[in-house]
């Protein structure tokens, strides 16, 4: 008798442009469903839609969600409406963050917990808010967004790289907890990545990240875009609590 394949469906925040974006088209590929979580800019949620839908091809379902995954209510609110919408949701991708960077003699302490607030906190919810679907499924993909800033640490950064390195440790519990119930975490640690959030820095920064990368090219949203598939597919099953750079040897 043949098993009948399951659509797997999937949410990502912060899927409107950058890694968010190539994560959304490249699971859209595989043949799942995607819901694309955004915080302000609906225009480029939809754009991404439009590429899932061409990438996906006929029957793929492609949603977008505005919400502020910070607060609790709005990441529940998220969560409930992709299960809604797809009756289930088996991957999860928190790709959602911003930087407000600043030494820290300069930084203040609302910059700090904004960071904190979405790239941490904002982790925690979304994931706390899946738990219970991933559970009654016996079936769940986790996979958070970290950075090598919250390895290594990077001047000016104290609040991103505190925020991506409570993410690892965060990541590597939820592991520990949820494994018995068929469900992984793992953290994807990005290094220099070509996207909006790094256009902005100066040439002589750019310049010195790039002769610090074996690799000698800057990543694109495409090379972290792999390593999320792939965490997110089932042959991953065995692979859990880890932390996989995407950084060209940094």
């Amino acid at each position: 008798m043949e098993t009948k394949e399951i659509r797997r469906a999937a949410v990502v925040t912060g899927g409107g442009r950058g890694i968010g974006r190539a994560v959304c088209v490249r699971l859209a590929k595989e043949g799942c469903d995607v819901c694309i979580n955004f915080a302000g800019n609906a225009a480029a949620a939809e754009e991404t839609a439009k590429l899932c839908r061409e990438a996906g091809g006929e029957g793929i379902r492609v949603m977008t969600v505005k919400a502020d995954i910070s607060r609790e209510e709005e990441a529940d609110r998220l969560i409930a409406e992709a299960v809604e919408a797809f009756g289930r949701v088996d991957i999860l991708v928190n790709n959602a963050g911003i930087t407000r960077d600043n030494i820290m003699l300069r930084m203040s302490a609302e910059d700090f917990d904004q960071v904190i607030g979405t790239n941490l906190r904002g982790t925690f919810l979304c994931c706390k808010a899946v738990t219970r679907t991933m559970m009654r499924q016996k079936y769940g993909r986790i996979i958070n967004l970290s950075s090598i800033v919250g390895i290594h640490g990077n001047a000016g950064q104290e609040n991103y790289a505190a925020s991506k390195a409570g993410v690892i440790g965060l990541t590597k519990s939820i592991a520990k907890e949820l494994a018995s119930r068929n469900i992984t975490a793992n953290a994807v640690a990005p290094g220099y990545i070509a996207t909006d959030m790094t256009a902005n820095l100066p040439e002589k920064e750019k310049e010195a990240i790039l002769a610090g990368i074996p690799a000698k090219r800057i990543g694109t949203p495409e090379d972290v875009a792999e390593a999320v598939a792939f965490l997110a597919s089932e042959k991953a099953g065995y692979i859990n609590g880890q932390v996989l750079g995407v950084d060209g040897g940094m």
